[in-house]
């Protein structure tokens, strides 16, 4: 994947869980669990905005661009 997510790293160093994220954010903790875990396809800029806001963090913090350019799939 070309975009990593760097959440968990983020959490840790606010000393918050994936727990009191969601409930601030209004997200569910399966949600948060994919978009963790680097699997989501999308999010809403509204969520990266809550969820920078709680954290007071930049995108740039939660997401990082690996330099490479992923191919999408052909299964669709």
């Amino acid at each position: 994947m070309a975009i990593r997510v760097c959440l968990d790293q983020v959490l840790r160093e606010r000393g918050m869980t994936a727990k009191e994220l969601c409930a601030k954010v209004g997200i569910t903790e399966a949600n948060l669990s994919i978009l963790r875990s680097g699997k989501a396809k999308g999010v809403r800029f509204a969520t990266i905005n809550r969820i920078c806001y709680f954290l007071q963090c930049d995108v740039g913090d939660i997401l990082k661009f690996d330099g490479n350019l992923e191919e999408p799939d052909d299964e669709t």
